[in-house]
């Protein structure tokens, strides 16, 4: 569970990492199911609905740089977004009633070249009726400075959305060049295997390309507070109420006064945010 000082320093920060989040065997379960499905790309040649490749994969040597939606990949995956270890630390922040937004992902920064994720908010991505919404992040590797820690930008879940457009387009990514967006300050968040971190959706945060000879594999889960209802609307109800991993749905939306930029129009390459921010006129991290 999160101490009193952890969960002010999410209040405040926005973000909090949480050394023991998951149980040695758990750890080592998640780590042979996410080597499986990496090598289940071997012989592919395009993206798939589950992988997405890395720009320098071959079939001879397969490299992902994001496996998409796990949760419906595996039933491990399944298993985990329920977990009580994690939901013993989300309760304190958004309370008993807890939904799964969607899949999840697992982002894979390989060895040497990793690839690096643009300064954005998932927020920008799906506002919602209220900000009771945040990300987990499952380490499968020790994180450090040189494998492309998540950078984090303190405080900044209390500040503006900022534009994620580029070309008149969303393109998931803030332009710091043209917003004036001062990184100057962000923390980059180390920790071991099986630590966890949570950010709030609002954090502005990146990371960089993975300069070392070490992979660095985080699983990301995003959870919402289950009477925060997405803005862009629900299709199916059914499906949208399958995905409550904790406590009972309610059809009562909570409303806040909430910043909200709409995510249109649509990024013209779609799949995975990496192929959102090819769209970004000016670059930031180098790739």
């Amino acid at each position: 569970m999160l101490t009193d000082a952890q969960i002010e320093q999410y209040r405040i920060d926005g973000y909090v990492v949480v050394e023991r989040g998951i149980e040695p065997h758990t750890l080592s379960e998640l780590r042979r199911v996410t080597d499986e499905l990496v090598a289940s790309a071997a012989g592919a040649t395009e993206h798939t609905s589950v992988l997405d490749l890395d720009p320098a994969h071959t079939a001879e040597f397969p490299r992902v740089r994001r496996i998409k939606h796990p949760y419906f990949a595996h039933p491990f995956y399944r298993d985990l977004a329920r977990d009580l270890s994690i939901k013993r630390s989300l309760t304190p922040l958004i309370g008993e009633h807890i939904r799964l937004r969607t899949g999840g992902k697992i982002n894979l920064k390989l060895a040497h070249d990793g690839a690096p994720v643009e300064w954005h908010q998932d927020w920008a991505f799906y506002p919602h009726t209220n900000q009771d919404v945040l990300a987990i992040g499952v380490h499968l590797d020790d994180v450090a400075s040189d494998n492309g820690p998540l950078l984090v930008l303190p405080g900044s879940h209390r500040g503006p959305i900022y534009d994620h457009h580029s070309q008149g387009v969303f393109c998931g990514a803030i332009d710091i060049q043209r917003t004036g967006l001062d990184v100057s300050k962000a923390r980059e968040l180390h920790a071991p295997a099986g630590a966890m971190t949570i950010h709030h959706a609002r954090l502005v945060h990146g990371s960089a390309i993975n300069h070392s000879t070490r992979s660095r594999r985080i699983l990301f889960y995003v959870y919402a507070a289950c009477d925060a209802w997405p803005l862009a609307g629900v299709a199916d109800l059914d499906e949208f109420d399958s995905m409550i991993m904790h406590g009972s749905p309610t059809l009562n939306p909570r409303m806040e006064n909430v910043p909200v930029r709409m995510p249109l129009p649509a990024a013209p390459n779609q799949g995975s945010i990496y192929e959102n921010q090819r769209a970004l006129e000016n670059r930031y991290f180098a790739t």
